[in-house]
């Protein structure tokens, strides 16, 4: 099986999302083609508490899987099924929005570089209208494998020389890692071949190829080509990346904010019911008799 080329590589853009959270954007609605079934990532971290403390109040979600990973920091949640709690410092939400889900994340106060990073995964046409579910998986649940020395990998979803991540029972097979290489280390893992795959550098920088020399720095998100292995050698300060794969849906998507259905005729019927009070078909969930929809821009 040959080794993945890097087919682009992208800088990730500053924007403001929610109530008004600086952060980057990794993957949004102009490369959702390049890696599917995955539509968004976003990378928010800041020093400065003012940057993310106004959060991410109440809105909806229908259509995806929202994956919350934090680096460093806290971040409460709260959705109208009846889940709520703090993602603390190495743990992972992932929440399954099916039919229709309304939540909120408030990040707290964090004394020092606060990140985390949120990913869409789309769902694929038979299960958009599933029933909403939560997980919250705590940092002592996800392993870390030292694939060599000075190279640790989180599991958190995926399977790695044996050993799988916590995350499972997935709609859409996926593998989910977080890479940490010290200086001039080597990794290589190999990706089934089915699957797409991106590699976002959050700390130093790499090569992730052979041959032509592929070097991908801090802020930077890797798109590669088919094959099998990803070979990735880090730069003298080390790095640091998610790798993140997954099976391709190939269907059509109609995107509308926090909204991810098929075609527009779904996505106008899913905003008309967050109008008229009938947006949530979860027999645990109610409906809000009125939501302010102004912060919900892709988030």
């Amino acid at each position: 099986m040959k080794t993945r080329a890097v087919r682009s590589v992208l800088r990730s853009r500053s924007t403001v999302e929610g109530a008004g959270v600086h952060l980057k954007r990794v993957l949004g609605p102009h490369e959702a083609h390049l890696a599917d079934p995955f539509i968004l990532l976003d990378d928010f971290q800041s020093m400065n508490p003012s940057d993310y403390i106004a959060g991410f109040p109440w809105h909806p979600h229908r259509g995806i899987e929202t994956a919350t990973y934090m680096v460093r920091g806290t971040i409460e949640h709260g959705d109208n099924i009846g889940n709520n709690g703090m993602i603390d410092s190495g743990d992972v939400q992932w929440m399954t929005a099916g039919s229709g889900i309304l939540h909120q994340e408030m990040p707290k106060p964090y004394a020092g570089n606060m990140q985390g990073f949120q990913l869409w995964v789309n769902l694929p046409a038979s299960k958009k209208m599933m029933e909403p579910r939560y997980r919250d998986i705590k940092a002592e649940q996800i392993p870390t494998y030292p694939a060599s020395d000075g190279v640790d990998v989180k599991i958190i979803a995926g399977n790695l020389n044996g050993i799988r991540g916590p995350v499972r029972d997935l709609v859409v097979d996926i593998e989910y890692l977080d890479v940490a290489l010290e200086g001039d280390r080597e990794f290589v893992h190999e990706i089934d071949p089915e699957y797409s795959c991106i590699a976002y550098v959050f700390e130093g920088d790499g090569i992730f190829s052979e041959g032509k020399p592929d070097r991908v720095s801090h802020g930077h998100v890797a798109f590669f080509g088919d094959g099998g292995d990803i070979r990735v050698k880090s730069g003298k300060a080390g790095a640091r990346f998610l790798l993140i794969s997954g099976r391709p849906i190939r269907e059509p998507i109609a995107w509308g904010g926090p909204i991810v259905m098929n075609r527009q005729s779904e996505l106008d019927q899913a905003f008309d019911e967050l109008r008229n009070g009938t947006f949530i078909k979860s027999d645990r969930g109610s409906n809000p008799k009125q939501l302010n929809l102004s912060h919900t821009h892709e988030r």
